[in-house]
């Protein structure tokens, strides 16, 4: 399955599953990316970190390492 981080800019894309456990999926969830929520690829830095999405009506900038752990389809 393809995860957040491969996405192009502009690319908009749905949550299919948050891998990985604790307060990494607690922090996910309580910044609005849950199951189904459509996401949209804004910018990407330029050494790839940290990668700007807008969900849920606002822009937020999660590292790349986060990126990974969420799945999309």
């Amino acid at each position: 399955m393809k995860t957040l981080r491969e996405c192009a800019v502009g690319e908009t894309v749905v949550v299919a599953k948050i891998t990985g456990a604790g307060a990494l999926r607690r922090r996910m969830m309580d910044m609005g990316i849950t199951k189904g929520t459509e996401v949209t690829i804004r910018k990407v830095a330029p050494l790839g970190d940290p990668i700007e999405v807008t969900v849920r009506g606002y822009e937020l900038s999660i590292r790349r390492s986060e990126a990974e752990r969420i799945e999309v389809r």
